[in-house]
């Protein structure tokens, strides 16, 4: 199992990383939903966009 583990780390290291960034992100998005402020949009200049009606309440 030990050298299973010492031949794989960089993997699992890489692995470990990039679930902390994704749950982060997650975290992140599911904090701005409750807050009320927009998920998908964070340019902050709408009116020129054709979904800016679905992400911003008028």
């Amino acid at each position: 199992m030990f050298t299973w583990i010492s031949n794989n780390i960089g993997t699992i290291i890489i692995c470990a990383v990039l679930i902390a960034i994704v749950t982060a992100i997650i975290f992140s998005m599911i904090k701005k939903k409750k807050q009320g402020k927009s998920v998908v949009c964070s340019c902050g200049n709408c009116k020129h966009c054709a979904m800016s009606g679905s992400c911003h309440k008028q």
